[in-house]
């Protein structure tokens, strides 16, 4: 039997086995023996990835950063193969109750709210914009973070949500999210209709990747990555797939995207240059 490429995928929601059972599928009626290994958490799929367990990795841009930068410590290199046209060019929005309008400066003092302490889109980043406005934690404003799930790097919205309802119940002045997930929290009831207003947005991101491990067969990952880009939304039996990932379809991977994370990651000092951690409260 040939052996198969190994890729590594988070279980941040039960969907995750439903999706990468259909995928492993699809590449088997292409004639491409493909499998995947599920981890707990981003650290320890990003370890796996330089230990010779998985070819591949489905990773969140946060665990993009670090194999970038374990890679780049052992003089090796991690590729961004692929990702979808979901992946690109996102926000995130600085979210207050309807009222008077609050600028950033009104903000001082005051307590705002934020997704899991590894969460790229409600917590680095953000903390990176309002840096780049002059606004630092605990010296112009109190944040108060949502942790849920630590290790899946906002994967599991529920930070999110929870700022959202703090937020609604007068807890916190302000709270971080997702674009997406501001208007998917309006759409739940989480904000009632009418009820906030967008204070700031982020300048566009890109979030996850399939990021290619060090010395990975390369005759296999250029088949992967033919067979991955040749999935079609018109397929009746990939579209599913598809949806349950939340795509229409897939781009080739880049890196352009990731700058204000690269940054936040060295401000907060959530990693060193090494990829070693250094968030003491960082429970996974």
């Amino acid at each position: 039997m040939t052996t198969p490429l190994m890729m590594g995928a988070v279980a941040y929601a039960p969907k995750v086995v439903t999706i990468w059972e259909g995928f492993k599928e699809y590449f088997r009626r292409h004639d491409f023996e493909f499998d995947y290994i599920l981890y707990s958490n981003y650290e320890r799929q990003v370890e796996a990835q330089f230990d010779g367990s998985i070819a591949l990795a489905w990773n969140s841009p946060l665990a993009w950063v670090r194999a970038e930068r374990m890679a780049r410590a052992r003089g090796q290199q991690v590729t961004a193969l692929a990702m979808r046209d979901s992946d690109c060019d996102l926000t995130s929005v600085l979210v207050a109750r309807t009222g008077p309008v609050l600028t950033l400066e009104q903000l001082k003092g005051k307590t705002i709210g934020f997704g899991a302490i590894d969460s790229p889109q409600a917590h680095l980043i953000p903390l990176d914009l309002l840096r780049q406005h002059g606004m630092l934690a605990g010296r112009d404003y109190t944040a108060r973070r949502f942790d849920v799930l630590g290790g899946k790097h906002g994967d599991h919205i529920g930070g999110e949500r929870d700022a959202a309802l703090a937020l609604i119940a007068g807890q916190i002045d302000a709270a971080w999210m997702i674009d997406s997930n501001h208007m998917a929290f309006s759409r739940e009831g989480v904000l009632p209709a009418g009820a906030t207003a967008i204070l700031a947005r982020t300048e566009p991101f890109d979030h996850c990747n399939f990021t290619v491990s060090p010395g990975a067969p390369a005759e296999k990952i250029a088949r992967f990555n033919e067979l991955l880009l040749a999935m079609s939304w018109d397929d009746p039996q990939v579209r599913p797939l598809l949806e349950l990932e939340g795509l229409k379809t897939w781009l080739p991977g880049r890196v352009s995207g990731y700058d204000a994370l690269v940054r936040a990651v060295d401000d907060e000092r959530f990693y060193d240059a090494e990829g070693k951690i250094l968030a003491a409260d960082y429970r996974y």
